[in-house]
């Protein structure tokens, strides 16, 4: 049987997660040992790293550091030794992981290819668990002007007014503008109501003159551009 301990103290020094690190670098550690650092302490029952091993294994469907970017603050502080501090810090490096994750492209760079426009939402829009639907507003060199955050719907569909995208496009003067939308379920393939809603926008652009140049469906790890399979 595996020995317990209920401090760090008591863990052998090859096993305690701080001085692995400043041994061999924070790439050595897993990501129970990672998490436990950011926790600092445990409880009176179990040490940092037991605790961090509760928490990543905590939620019913995804587990592991998955499940970390679904689990919200009232899900957190359902395990004993989590509290508002402990389960906002957590929520905070989650969150500072998704940014970091955008800082790696280059917002000035051509917003005009999918792949690109892709890459820089996948981390903070794939583990969403209700579909929400991004414009993205554009100048005359296809970069990104601004970001608004039109809907945010259910499990499988976010309704879109199509005065409120051109409304929006307006105010900031936009040349062009982009759909961008998640699926909670992982698969980036269009829904009925997805072509309808782009071909309503397409149709209303092209009488505008602020042409919708792409819409794009973002899944888990995949994307599909419409405009790149021809369903605009």
């Amino acid at each position: 049987m595996e020995k317990r301990f209920k401090t760090m103290k008591e863990r052998p020094v090859s096993e305690r997660p701080y001085e692995k690190c400043l041994e061999y670098g924070p790439e050595s550690l897993s990501d129970g040992e990672l998490l436990a650092v950011i926790l600092r302490s445990g409880t009176r029952e179990c040490s940092a790293l037991e605790l961090a091993w509760k928490i990543l294994e905590k939620h019913p469907v995804y587990k592991g550091i998955a499940g970390l970017y679904h689990m919200k603050i009232g899900m957190l502080k359902e395990i004993p030794g989590i509290g508002n501090v402990k389960a906002i810090e957590i929520l905070c490096i989650l969150e500072l992981s998704k940014r970091l994750s955008r800082t790696s492209v280059d917002r000035d760079a051509d917003f005009s290819s999918p792949e690109h426009i892709a890459a820089y939402y996948m981390e903070s829009m794939r583990h969403l668990e209700e579909e929400r639907v991004l414009l993205l507003l554009l100048d005359g060199k296809h970069r990104l002007m601004k970001e608004i955050y039109l809907s945010r719907g259910t499990a499988n569909s976010a309704y879109v007014s199509v005065k409120s995208v051109f409304i929006e496009a307006f105010r900031y003067e936009a040349v062009h503008i982009i759909l961008l939308h998640n699926h909670p379920s992982g698969s980036p393939e269009p829904s009925r109501e997805d072509l309808v809603l782009t071909r309503r926008i397409r149709e209303a652009g092209e009488l505008l003159g602020i042409p919708l140049t792409d819409h794009i469906i973002i899944g888990d790890r995949c994307f599909t551009s419409l405009r790149e399979q021809g369903m605009m």
